[in-house]
């Protein structure tokens, strides 16, 4: 790419924003609300799409796709990867395990 302000720009973002995650505690911190943040979307996707009741299998298969999709984005690239891109990974895959666990909780709940 050309070296315009712009790409300049948004090369020291992304490094700046890349230094600031290297501390252990700002990185658990950010997984930390990545797990949390999954299981507020999953609840709410669950309670928004359980109301009517109409589009159970349209919304499950949704979900399906998306989970599968993170999994293979994550896991295709995790192994071929360098140091740079590892964090938004572990974030992304640390939403899916939030969005997943949430989900079973809630057919946990809805099965009792």
């Amino acid at each position: 790419m050309q070296n315009t302000r712009l790409n300049l720009l948004l090369n020291n973002l992304s490094s700046q924003t890349q230094q600031f995650f290297l501390n252990p505690w700002r990185k658990i911190t950010l997984l930390l609300l990545s797990l949390l943040s999954g299981i507020f979307i999953a609840v709410a996707i669950v309670t928004s799409a359980g109301q009517n009741g109409r589009l159970d299998i349209i919304v499950a298969a949704v979900l399906l796709i998306f989970t599968e999709g993170i999994s293979w984005f994550v896991y295709r690239r995790y192994s071929s990867t360098d140091e740079r891109n590892l964090g938004f990974l572990e974030v992304l895959n640390t939403f899916k395990i939030g969005f997943t666990y949430s989900l079973y909780i809630q057919a946990f709940i809805l099965g009792s």
